[in-house]
């Protein structure tokens, strides 16, 4: 371990020995820590592994500790100007900094800025996508403490979840609700059990009441054509007498157009549904940079399943939440309101984390973000594009 954190150190050194003008001030980081993530080992973690190399690069690094759930999400919205976000915990954390960037009145602006992803947490779903897979705890931090020195980034998209009252929730991964997911969150309850802990919690569900539906009514719309990708640059602006005499010629060469556009009514699909689990889920697990559409995954999982396929399927949940069943109904859609019946209990998994349930609106906000990714991770994306 000493040794990968030595080798990680020496490779930050080159980026902070680099010159810089007098002029360009130093690049400011303010990083995001859950020391709750990891049952309390996330601090130690990242002042042992993370913090030596983002202080060895030359960053400004300012690091605000949470002490309790919801404060990041208070604290984005009184942040100032930040050249980098780095989130240092685990699914819980991703979504409170997310969730606080996006509600803040210029956040136009502000999701422009870059995001870093330091995996700390017991739940780390985004650490898939963005970073190779590693047995190896500190080579797992240290690869993703340098990704963001590296400068590669990826577009991901973030789900909108809107419920009646409530201001919006935002997810980079996406909505659980039924019942692997209710009795996934059982699972630790049966600790004594060892390994079969996750078959028991998934067993003694079965005992509640069998089948287990959930009932409710779907409307969705379906994928929106990807736009082309915006220059990061802009190009410079033509001098005045250029622009002056093109707007003249425009003007009369072009015939008067009508003002009155006719819009086009949007076509809602709906759909009644008895479900045993269903989920929506963005595409960021398996990122596509060159796909041509843009779209979220609602899966509706069969409600004719036996208790021993539950049990089952219940353990590939727990490694693989968004997974789609055989006989499962598949959609791709870019936005959807989900109806549920008066008096529905029960909660959401938003990205692992647990929200009331109720009825809401999802909304598609394709690209929205910037993560920094390993650059062996974004060339695999695009070779398998090619391919």
């Amino acid at each position: 371990d000493n040794l990968l954190r030595r080798a990680a150190c020496q490779e930050a050194q080159a980026f902070g020995n680099q010159l810089i003008p007098s002029s360009m001030p130093l690049k400011k980081a303010t990083v995001f820590l859950n020391p709750a993530a990891c049952k309390g080992k996330a601090r130690n973690l990242f002042e042992k592994n993370a913090a030596p190399i983002l202080h060895l690069s030359g960053l400004d690094v300012t690091v605000v500790k949470t002490d309790y759930e919801g404060q990041a999400k208070k604290l984005l919205e009184l942040m100032e100007n930040t050249d980098l976000i780095i989130i240092a915990g685990g699914d819980g954390t991703v979504q409170e900094v997310i969730t606080g960037l996006l509600r803040r009145a210029d956040e136009a602006v502000f999701s422009k800025i870059p995001i870093g992803f330091i995996p700390l947490g017991k739940t780390c779903t985004l650490s898939h996508t963005l970073y190779p897979e590693s047995t190896n705890q500190v080579q797992h931090i240290t690869n993703a403490t340098l990704a963001i020195l590296k400068g590669e980034t990826v577009p991901l998209d973030v789900l909108q979840i809107k419920g009646e009252k409530e201001q919006p929730v935002f997810a980079v991964t996406g909505l659980r609700w039924g019942s692997y997911r209710d009795a996934g969150v059982k699972v630790s309850k049966y600790w004594y059990l060892g390994p079969l802990k996750t078959k028991a919690a998934h067993f003694f569900s079965t005992f509640k009441e069998w089948p287990q539906k959930h009932q409710a009514a779907l409307m969705y719309l379906g994928p929106t054509e990807r736009p082309p990708e915006e220059p990061e640059e802009k190009p410079s602006r033509p001098p005045l007498y250029v622009r002056l005499y093109r707007r003249l010629r425009l003007y009369w060469s072009s015939p008067p157009k009508e003002i009155s556009q006719e819009v086009t009514p949007e076509d809602w699909e709906e759909l009644k549904l008895s479900t045993i689990e269903l989920s929506i889920a963005t595409r960021n697990r398996q990122l596509d940079l060159t796909r041509t559409e843009d779209f979220m995954d609602i899966c509706i999982e069969a409600d004719t399943v036996s208790k021993g396929q539950f049990v089952n399927r219940g353990s590939q949940k727990m490694r693989d939440p968004h997974m789609c069943p055989e006989g499962s109904q598949c959609i791709q859609a870019s936005r959807c309101i989900l109806q549920l019946p008066e008096g529905t209990e029960g909660s959401f998994g938003i990205d692992n984390e647990e929200h009331e349930a109720m009825p809401v609106e999802v909304k598609l906000l394709p690209r929205k973000l910037r993560f920094f990714c390993d650059p062996r991770m974004r060339e695999q994306m695009l070779h398998a594009a090619v391919q």
